[in-house]
């Protein structure tokens, strides 16, 4: 599946895949419960294909900070994120993408990104078959096992 057409909206929970453009909105369906809603141009959504991380160097994307997480815990089951403060959250990012900005990479961005996994794998976006990955959003433990390598779309 193409990142482009997946969106996070402001204020609304989840994700959300693009399904038609209107004259002043689009409609959006959530990629967890099917349910369809218009988004207009006053709304914030963000395709998750321009969604970066703020780093010291160079901004780096979304798809590149997921495979960044399977390297560097080397395929083995990931932390329990949910039961992380905001120190251990911001210890964690170091440990996946060291040189992040720690000035404009703020603890509910790293919540965020943390959220939108468990929600990629329940609607297998990401191929599943060689390493589990435990991941806590906000309202629900999803674990699965996904592939060594990002699909080519991604």
């Amino acid at each position: 599946m193409d990142l482009k057409k997946i969106l996070a909206v402001s204020g609304k929970p989840g994700l959300y895949q693009l399904v038609s453009q209107g004259k002043n909105n689009v409609i959006v369906e959530s990629l967890l419960d099917k349910s369809r809603m218009p988004v207009f141009a006053s709304m914030q959504a963000s395709s998750l294909a321009d969604i970066c991380i703020f780093t010291m160097d160079e901004d780096v994307p979304l798809k590149d900070v997921f495979k960044r997480i399977f390297d560097v815990k080397e395929g083995k089951k990931a932390d329990d994120i949910a039961s992380l403060d905001n120190s251990g959250l911001k210890k964690y990012m170091e440990e996946i993408l060291p040189q992040y900005d720690k000035d404009r990479v703020h603890v509910s961005d790293m919540k965020k990104l943390f959220a939108f996994k468990p929600v990629f794998l329940k609607v297998a976006l990401l191929p599943a078959t060689s390493f589990i990955v435990t991941l806590i959003s906000p309202f629900s433990r999803v674990s699965q096992v996904i592939n060594t390598a990002l699909a080519p779309s991604f």
